[in-house]
């Protein structure tokens, strides 16, 4: 996966508490295939397209928030089902950076592994920098992971919090499977090994 160290971006305030996996990507889209053209569009789809498919009034369809890639979400963010393809409809977004006063736990870990900085703040933080972003379209936030701060308008810094792992699978771009195959020598020496020990097993 990507690396993650730091990240600017237009952050777009999303006032919606408990926006659970199904909101953020809704089921129907689950079959999709991830190299699929529209999978962008599949995000918070009900909230930003009607049913002929055309856009609702909704913050992400502003001008200004279009190519958001920091998200300034409400408490217990990406609650719900275990979907990894929550994640992926941000990534297709450009969506780097998720700031909420709380997440779903398995929505978070996704994040983790899919290149994505969740970042928890207050709730009183969360809500004033969303207050901000309203009335200044547009706006950036600056995430650094190195140092744990984000820096916001008004010269404002907030220091966040991130498991040293978490912080260092981002920081080295390591999914799942990267973070397995660094161990390609042990796991060769074991299979090696195994199959001195208990020859019979191929006999």
């Amino acid at each position: 996966m990507d690396t993650f160290t730091d990240h600017t971006g237009v952050a777009v305030p999303l006032d919606i508490a408990n926006c659970d996996t199904d909101q953020i990507i809704p089921a129907r889209f689950l079959r999709r295939a991830v190299d699929d053209p529209d999978y962008a569009r599949f995000l918070l789809a009900d909230l930003r397209f009607n049913a002929d498919g055309s856009e609702r009034d909704f913050v992400l369809n502003q001008p200004a928030f279009r190519d958001a890639s920091i998200v300034v979400a409400d408490r217990n963010w990406g609650c719900g089902s275990s979907r990894e393809n929550a994640v992926t409809a941000l990534r297709k977004n450009g969506i780097r950076v998720v700031v909420a006063p709380s997440f779903g736990d398995i929505h978070y870990n996704n994040c983790i592994k899919r290149g994505v900085l969740p970042i928890r703040l207050s709730t009183q933080v969360c809500a004033e920098l969303r207050s901000r972003l309203h009335a200044n379209p547009g706006a950036e936030l600056s995430a650094d992971l190195e140092s744990q701060i984000l820096r916001g308008p008004g010269n404002l810094s907030y220091s966040f919090e991130i498991e040293s792992f978490d912080k260092q699978r981002l920081l080295s771009g390591l999914d799942d499977i990267e973070l397995t195959l660094r161990y390609g020598d042990e796991i060769r020496a074991f299979e090696q090994q195994r199959n001195t020990d208990f020859d019979w097993l191929s006999a």
